[in-house]
Order: structure tokens, then C-alpha cells, then sequence
């Protein structure tokens, strides 16, 4: 029993020194080209009608918000396109214009993003704005330090919409797609 064990083995190990193998390749890593895409939310902002209507004049909102994405060198050399999604819903009963400009450490005006949207009811407004090959620079985004967010009330400062927790709601995300490798 021992004797066929030993005959058995040895016959694999023959059998393995002499099979057909082709030599490992390892060097696709390579032409490997690693792009994930990262998804990430800018600002939400929501303001009730009640306090549409307490603010006299038509500015009823107007703030400055740090924009650090592209602080990092690894990062902003890396983006090769990306978009910002903005989404817009009116539930008041004013006419409303919103104003979003991308600014530079000295306060320049970058790039700038306008909505108008008419008192409720309406439809929720989308918009995708594209960086990069075709689209707008992505150098843009890369030299924004702050993001500018300006509404205006273009209706009155006394009537109210009927719908329940009538409001003002601008949300924005961003995909970015980036070279790892």
C-alpha cells in the first residue's frame, strides 16, 4: 500500500513538472486604468413662505459657503469631468429668481448659475451643468473657494399658497469622475 502511494505520488509530481504552462504575465497592471466616480452633496437650502414674507424687499436670502473640493492637490490634478446636479422646487405663491456664483479667493466672479421659477404650482426644476472635455472648464471649479447663493422674491410680501408647508427647496450634488491609477 505504501509502495502505490509512493509510485502515485511520484507519478503527479512527474506529471506536474512536465505539464504544459504558459509563463505568468503580470504586467497588465500596467495598462490598468482605475476612474471611479465620486457622488457628494453641496448645499441644501429650504425657506418657508412665512419667512419669505417677513423680509422686507425682494432679497429674502443671500449667504457665501466655503467650497474646499478642490483643495487638494491629489484631487483637483486627478478630476478628469464631473457635474453638479441642481434641483429646484417652488411651493409658495411667489415668483422667485435664484442666482449661484462660483467665486475665487479674491472675491471674482467665476461662473455663474440663474433660475426663475414661477409661484406653485409647478414642476420640480432639474439641472445638470457638465465640467470638463466639451463642457465648461473644469478650471472653474478648481480656483472656487466660495459659492455665492442669492434669491430674490419677485412676487409680494403678503399672499400665501394654499399648498400645505409651502416653501422654497434648492438642493445641488456633484459626481466627480477621477484617475486613480
Amino acid at each position: 500500500m505504501i509502495l502505490v502511494r509512493n509510485l502515485f505520488l511520484c507519478f503527479v509530481m512527474a506529471l506536474v513538472c512536465l505539464s504544459c504552462s504558459e509563463k505568468q504575465d503580470f504586467s497588465q497592471y500596467n495598462d490598468l486604468t482605475i476612474t471611479p466616480t465620486f457622488e457628494t452633496s453641496i448645499f441644501y437650502v429650504k425657506t418657508q413662505e412665512s419667512i419669505i414674507n417677513r423680509v422686507s424687499g425682494i432679497s429674502f436670502f443671500s449667504q457665501d459657503f466655503n467650497f474646499d473640493a478642490f483643495e487638494e492637490e491629489v484631487f483637483a490634478e486627478r478630476v478628469l469631468e464631473g457635474s453638479i446636479t441642481y434641483e429646484l422646487e417652488n411651493t409658495t405663491s411667489k415668483d422667485i429668481q435664484i442666482s449661484i456664483e462660483f467665486l475665487n479667493e479674491n472675491g471674482d466672479v467665476l461662473d455663474s448659475e440663474f433660475f426663475q421659477m414661477d409661484a406653485a404650482p409647478t414642476a420640480l426644476l432639474t439641472r445638470v451643468v457638465a465640467y470638463g472635455g466639451a463642457d465648461k472648464s473644469l478650471d472653474i471649479l478648481r480656483n472656487t473657494t466660495q459659492i455665492r447663493l442669492s434669491a430674490r422674491n419677485l412676487g409680494d410680501n403678503t399672499s400665501t399658497s394654499s399648498l400645505p408647508d409651502p416653501a422654497i427647496v434648492l438642493s445641488s450634488s456633484a459626481k466627480f469622475m477621477v484617475r486613480v491609477k
